[in-house]
């Protein structure tokens, strides 16, 4: 499940790189957890080209991931804002709130 986690995550720093079909069956996948064959019955191809598409769809994420490094400089974020914000500073902390809402 962690796989899948991973990867509807890289989907939303990514997906605007992958083609409307690759988008739709990995949204299906990934983000609304349906199994291969019933994207395959859904989209009427077959269950190894859903497999195939997924597969694809993860290396290419995986290496926009590893060249642009978006998802981890993200996460990296997320962690020094959860430091800074541990300082109990009011002004600091509505900064760091607007800062949260404009990563999401």
């Amino acid at each position: 499940m962690t796989n899948k986690i991973y990867y509807n995550a890289l989907l939303d720093f990514y997906s605007p790189l992958l083609t409307e079909k690759q988008q739709a069956i990995c949204d299906e996948y990934f983000r609304n957890d349906n199994t291969l064959q019933e994207i395959a019955d859904e989209e009427n191809i077959s269950r190894a080209a859903v497999g195939d598409m997924i597969k694809r769809c993860k290396d290419e994420l995986d290496e926009y991931e590893s060249k642009l490094n978006l998802y981890a400089s993200y996460k990296k974020r997320l962690q020094i804002y959860d430091r800074i914000k541990s300082f109990k500073n009011k002004d600091i902390n509505v900064l760091i709130d607007e800062c949260l809402e404009i990563e999401e």
